[in-house]
C-alpha cells in the first residue's frame, strides 16, 4: 500500500529522500535507513536498510504520508514506524513485536559507493562516444542489443515453450507458449531489476533469479505459468542463494545453498517451490574448514560433500547407501580434482558414479568409480592434450551414456550410444561447419532444443524431432548480422619465451585477410585461474573487426582446460609470466604479418582489467592505449575487500596470487600492483566500473583514476551505479561500447 494524499510537488520532494536514525534499546544501537521515493504514478515507495544485519533494500509494503503524518511498515517482519514530519526531521516511534522505541530520522543525502566526484560527466562520456567518426554498416546496437526473443526452453512434458522477450522499454519478460494451441502468456514480468536467469522446475512452475543492482546477493523466485502465485523463495536480505540440485524425481522442491546463518558459508536447504516452506538439510559445523559443495542424488538425498581443509586442500566425504555417516574418500590439493559428474543409475550398485579426476594424471579424465571398494571400475574417456569435461546420460533410456567430450580449439562431442550417434549424425549433416549444442530436451526425449552457432553466427534455435530426424528453425537470435559480413575467429598456437605451448585466438577483419597490417585489440580474459577463452561468436571481437581492428585472445598459463601443470605454471606469476605469455602472443601475430605494431591497444575485464593496467606498465611502448573494465589495481586492497563468502578461500587465493603475510611475496605483490607503478603508464587509459561490484570493489578503479589524475593524466571514468561486476543492462552496455569505440578511434586511427 502506497498513499500520498493531496501532496504538492514541494511536499513530495520534502518526504522523498534518505532518512537515517539510530534505534537505541535493549542495550543495542542499530542504525536504520529508510529510502523514500516517488513512483511515476505519484504514489510513494520505500525500502529499509539495516547495515548491521546485512540487510539492504528491504521493500516496505506500507508507505503512507498524510502531511505531516508518516507511516512506514514491513509486515513480513512485523515492523511499523509512525512519525511526524518536521522539516528535515521525522519525530516518531518504532514498533516491533509489542516493543515501542522512540526513533528520530534525519534527512541525509543517499551515499553513493566510492568517490562520486571522480566519474566523468555524461557530457564528457558523450564527447568520447562521438569520437568514433567512421561510417559503418553495423552499429554498436546491432551487436549489443539484446535479441528480441531469447533463452528458449522446453517444458519437461514438451507441451510448452518458454522464452524471454524484450519490450519497447528493454524489459525482458518471460513468456510461455502452449505449443498445441499457440496461446502465449506472460509468466514473469521484469521490472526494475534484471532477470538473471530462469528455468522450469516442473510442468507447472518456473524459477527465476534476480539480485539488486548487480550486488550478487541472488534471490530465487517461483511463479505459475500464468504468472500467478509468484513468491520469493529466499526472502533473506544480504543473503546469496544458489541452486545446488533440482531433479525430475522431486518436482515440488529444490535444494538451495544459502549463507543465511553465516555469511561466509553456504548450507543446503530444501525449499518447496509452491509454498516457500524451507528446511535446513545439513549444518556446516566447521566454518574454518568450510564445505564448498554438496552432492545430492536424483531423489534429493545428500550423498557427498567437498570440504576445504586449511584453505588449500579439498576433501571428499561420501555416505554409502544405507549408512548414516560420511567417510573421507580423497584428500588432495585444491587444484586437483575428484568430482562426481553423475551417479550411474543404470547399475544395481547405488554407490557407482562417473567421476572427473586428475589425481594421478595431468589432464582431467572421466572414469566409472565404485565408492564401496574405492576403486575405478573402468576408464571412460581421456584426451592427451585437453581436460575432459563433458558427460551426458539418457534418463529416458535407463541412464545410458549418450556422449562425452572436451574443449580443445573448439568443443568436441564424441557420441557413444547408438541413439545419440544417430542424432549427432543427423545434426552434423544438417549443420556442416557449425557448432551445435543440446540446450534442452523433453522428459520423453522425443524433442531436443538445439542451438547452432559459429564464429560468424550468434545463434539460431532449432527443434529437433527424433522421429523425423530433422531440425526445424525456431528462432534466429540476431538476424540483423549477416554471416558473410562477420570476421573469422582463427585458433592459434605459439611457444612462450620459456618454452610452454600457448593456445589462443585471433579474430581478423577483412583488411587483414587482404594482406594489410591492422590495429589490434589485445583482450586478456578474466579469472584468471581455470578460465579460458573459447571459439565461437564474440560480439566484442566482431564489433572490433567491423571497425578494422583484429582481436587477440591468449589462453595464458593458469587458464583452464589444458591440464593441471599448465594451471600451476601460472601460480605466483600473475602480473609476471602470465603477462609475458600475452606479450609473446602479440609478438607472434606481429611476425605473422597481421598486426600493425604501432597500433596495438589492450582491453579486458576483471583480471583482464588488471592485465590491461599491467600491460601498460610492463611494456609502455607496446600499447597505444588501454581500457580497464572492473579491474584490480591494488592486490592488497583487493584481498582486504573480499566478499564474506570468499574469505574462507583466502589461503587458496594466496596460493594463486601472492601471500601478503610472506615479506618476499608481499614485495612482489606491491611490484605488480598497478597503483604503485603508475609512473610507468605513459599512454591514454579509459576506466570503467560497476559501483555495486562485490568482487572488485569500486575502490580499485577509484584508486587508479585518482592517482593518474594527480599526475596530470586525463582519464575518462565511466561508472554505473546500477551495475556490479560488469554491465548487464542493455543501455549501459551500449553506452560503454560506444565510448570505447570513440576512445579507440581517438588513439588507434
Amino acid at each position: 500500500m502506497a498513499i500520498a494524499i493531496g501532496l504538492s510537488q514541494e511536499l513530495m520532494a520534502q518526504i522523498s529522500g534518505t532518512w537515517k536514525g539510530t534505534l537505541e534499546g535493549m542495550g543495542q544501537k542499530i542504525e536504520m535507513t529508510f529510502n523514500v521515493e516517488e513512483n511515476k504514478d505519484g504514489t510513494l515507495a520505500a525500502s529499509l536498510d539495516i547495515p548491521a544485519q546485512g540487510a539492504t533494500g528491504l521493500p516496505l509494503d506500507k508507505v503512507e504520508f498524510k502531511n505531516p503524518e508518516v507511516t512506514l511498515g514491513l509486515s513480513q517482519f512485523g515492523i511499523t514506524y509512525k512519525g511526524v514530519l518536521k522539516g528535515e526531521v521525522i519525530e516518531g516511534k518504532f514498533f516491533q513485536s509489542g516493543v515501542e522505541i522512540p526513533l528520530q530520522l534525519k534527512k541525509t543525502k543517499k551515499e553513493l559507493p566510492g568517490d562520486p566526484s571522480l566519474p566523468s560527466s555524461e557530457e564528457e562520456i558523450q564527447k568520447l562516444m562521438e569520437m568514433d567518426k567512421g561510417s559503418y554498416k553495423y552499429s554498436v546496437e546491432d551487436y549489443f542489443r539484446k535479441p528480441k526473443s531469447s533463452q528458449f526452453q522446453l517444458s519437461p512434458n514438451g507441451k510448452y515453450l518458454s522464452y524471454m522477450e524484450k519490450d519497447e522499454n528493454n524489459k525482458r519478460h518471460v513468456y510461455v507458449k502452449e505449443i498445441a494451441t499457440g496461446k502465449v502468456t506472460r509468466a514473469i514480468e521484469e521490472k526494475d531489476e534484471l532477470i538473471k536467469g530462469y528455468g522450469w522446475v516442473n510442468d507447472n512452475r518456473l524459477l527465476y533469479v534476480m539480485d539488486k543492482g548487480g550486488d550478487e546477493n541472488y534471490h530465487l523466485y517461483a511463479a505459475n505459468l500464468d504468472g500467478s502465485q509468484t513468491i520469493d523463495l529466499t526472502p533473506f536480505e544480504g543473503v546469496q542463494a544458489n541452486i545446488i540440485s533440482a531433479s525430475r524425481d522431486y518436482k515440488d522442491f529444490i535444494i538451495v545453498g544459502l549463507n543465511k546463518d553465516n555469511k561466509q558459508i553456504h548450507e543446503p536447504y530444501k525449499i518447496n517451490v509452491n509454498t516457500g516452506a524451507i528446511e535446513k538439510l545439513f549444518t556446516n559445523e566447521d566454518p574454518l574448514n568450510p564445505i564448498a559443495d554438496y552432492v545430492f542424488n536424483r531423489f534429493g538425498e545428500l550423498k557427498a560433500y567437498y570440504k576445504m581443509k586449511d584453505g588449500i586442500k579439498t576433501q571428499l566425504y561420501y555416505r554409502l547407501d544405507g549408512e548414516k555417516d560420511f567417510k573421507l574418500i580423497t584428500e588432495s590439493n585444491w587444484y586437483e580434482g575428484f568430482s562426481i559428474l553423475a551417479f550411474n543409475y543404470a547399475s544395481g550398485n547405488k554407490d557407482e558414479a562417473y567421476v572427473l579426476t586428475n589425481l594421478d594424471s595431468d589432464k582431467s579424465r572421466i572414469a566409472l568409480y565404485d565408492f564401496k571398494t574405492q576403486k575405478i571400475i573402468k576408464e571412460v574417456f581421456a584426451h592427451p592434450n585437453y581436460d575432459a569435461s563433458i558427460l551426458s546420460l539418457s534418463r529416458k533410456r535407463n541412464w545410458e551414456l549418450d556422449y562425452y567430450g572436451y574443449e580443445g580449439e573448439k568443443v568436441e562431442i564424441i557420441p557413444v550410444s547408438e541413439t545419440f550417434k544417430k542424432i549427432h549424425q543427423n545434426l552434423s549433416a544438417q549443420f556442416k561447419n557449425y557448432q551445435f549444442n543440446i540446450a534442452g530436451k523433453t522428459d520423453e526425449e522425443d524433442k531436443y532444443l538445439v542451438i547452432v552457432q559459429s564464429d560468424k553466427l550468434y545463434g539460431r534455435y532449432y527443434i529437433y524431432d527424433t522421429k523425423s530426424g530433422k531440425a526445424e528453425l525456431l528462432y534466429d537470435l540476431m538476424p540483423q548480422l549477416n554471416e558473410a559480413d562477420m570476421a573469422e575467429m582463427r585458433p592459434i598456437t605459439f611457444k612462450s619465451r620459456d618454452g610452454l605451448t600457448i593456445h589462443g585466438y585471433i579474430t581478423l577483419p577483412k583488411e587483414a585477410l587482404q594482406g594489410k597490417k591492422v590495429p589490434v585489440i589485445v583482450n586478456p580474459h578474466g579469472g584468471p585461474q581455470g578460465i579460458r577463452d573459447s571459439w565461437g561468436f564474440n560480439p566484442e571481437a566482431q564489433l572490433f573487426a567491423s571497425r578494422g581492428y583484429a582481436t587477440l585472445q591468449v589462453n595464458f598459463r593458469i587458464s583452464g582446460g589444458y591440464g593441471k601443470d599448465f594451471l600451476k605454471a601460472g601460480f605466483k606469476q600473475i602480473g609476471r609470466n602470465v603477462m609475458a605469455d600475452v606479450e609473446d602472443g602479440v609478438q607472434y601475430i606481429i611476425k605473422q604479418g597481421w598486426a600493425d605494431k604501432d597500433r596495438i591497444a589492450i582491453y579486458g575485464g576483471s583480471h583482464g582489467g588488471y592485465a590491461t593496467l599491467m600491460g601498460m606498465i610492463r611494456t609502455p611502448e607496446l600499447y597505444r592505449c588501454g581500457v580497464d573494465y572492473v579491474g584490480v589495481s591494488n592486490i592488497e586492497t583487493f584481498f582486504a575487500s573480499f566478499p564474506e563468502y570468499w574469505k574462507p578461500y583466502t589461503e587458496m587465493v594466496k596460493s594463486i596470487w601472492y601471500d601478503l603475510d610472506n615479506p618476499e611475496e608481499a614485495k612482489i605483490a606491491k611490484e605488480v600492483s598497478p597503483v604503485y607503478q603508475i609512473d610507468k603508464i605513459k599512454r591514454p587509459l579509459f576506466v570503467v566500473q560497476g559501483a555495486n561490484d562485490p568482487r572488485v570493489k569500486i575502490a580499485e578503479s577509484d584508486q587508479i583514476v585518482k592517482a593518474l589524475r594527480a599526475k596530470g593524466f586525463n582519464v575518462p571514468y565511466l561508472v554505473k551505479y546500477n551495475e556490479g561486476h560488469g554491465f548487464y543492462k542493455e543501455e549501459n552496455q551500449i553506452q560503454f561500447y560506444k565510448a570505447m569505440m570513440g576512445f579507440f578511434y581517438q588513439n588507434l586511427k
